[in-house]
């Protein structure tokens, strides 16, 4: 199924630049300026994306890599909407059942994001998109790349902060669109709420709970560090209502740790822990 928004509303690869096939790649990928913003979760969204095509490629778009397992991921700057994002991955192991693999994000030659040791189970790639159209557009992406500026931004959900303890911990509900554009894109065949936008809207809950915080001056800046032992457990339909809470641990220094998890119908469909501290402003 071809739309307006296939490889646009939720693609984040521009060109291939360097390709050992298997094993490693060089992506970029221009933040379009016309966008509102560029949240952190979604540069590890453009890493992970030039990590499936190298994997996606290896076997011959039989499978797709999805979201499963990361255990470090370092926010090291923001990026602004009119920037090029730099990426590149390393395949540390990549078959019909997985892909393994770790990579970075630079911008203007300083590193703002790296992910480390994630795990992808393949599944059939028929089952999501064209596999002759995935083929196609990454030729393409390795031959001279796709115009940029396709993406258009996107509406962020946010989780209704309902319950818990100020400064401490919160609890609420997200609601997931029953339609938006990067449905379209992520997938054709099978729409699912993007792990990244669901990870995005739980740090959000985490960092309203640390502004309430009396452990930091108020009003200072915070923002997210580091993301360690992302599971994601099962797929996020459109329409699916999720319960977030965010769980302060006791500051060390500058630093919080948030435990933070999402439920469906009572069953566990994203845990992680992201560190929060005082912020900087993107480049």
């Amino acid at each position: 199924m071809e739309t307006s928004d296939h490889f646009a509303a939720f693609s984040f690869v521009d060109r291939i630049t360097g390709l050992e096939p298997g094993l490693r790649a060089r992506g970029t990928f221009a933040i379009p300026p016309h966008i509102e913003a560029f949240p952190p979760c979604l540069m590890a969204e453009a890493v992970g994306q030039l990590a499936a095509w190298v994997a996606m490629a290896h076997i011959g778009f039989r499978g797709r890599p999805v979201a499963a397992l990361a255990l470090e991921t370092l926010f090291l700057r923001g990026a602004r909407p009119g920037r090029r994002l730099d990426l590149a991955v390393e395949i540390e192991n990549c078959d019909d059942e997985a892909v393994a693999y770790g990579g970075t994000g630079d911008i203007d030659g300083a590193r703002a994001i790296e992910l480390k040791q994630c795990l992808g189970p393949m599944l059939p790639g028929a089952d999501f998109d064209d596999p002759e159209a995935v083929g196609a557009r990454f030729a393409l992406l390795c031959d001279g790349g796709a115009a940029p500026g396709r993406f258009h931004g996107v509406a962020l959900p946010r989780v209704s902060h309902e319950s818990g303890v100020p400064g401490q911990s919160a609890s609420g509900t997200l609601q997931v669109p029953h339609a938006a554009r990067f449905f379209n894109d992520h997938f054709p065949k099978r729409p699912v709420f993007p792990a990244t936008l669901l990870l995005d809207a739980q740090i959000d809950l985490a960092l309203r709970v640390a502004a309430e915080s009396p452990h930091w001056p108020a009003h200072t800046p915070l923002t997210p560090v580091r993301m360690t032992n992302v599971k994601v457990r099962s797929f996020t339909p459109p329409g699916q209502t999720l319960t977030v809470t965010a769980q302060m641990r006791p500051p060390k220094g500058e630093i919080a740790t948030f435990m933070l998890s999402a439920e469906a119908d009572g069953k566990t469909v994203a845990t992680t822990r992201v560190d929060i501290a005082p912020g900087r402003s993107a480049p």
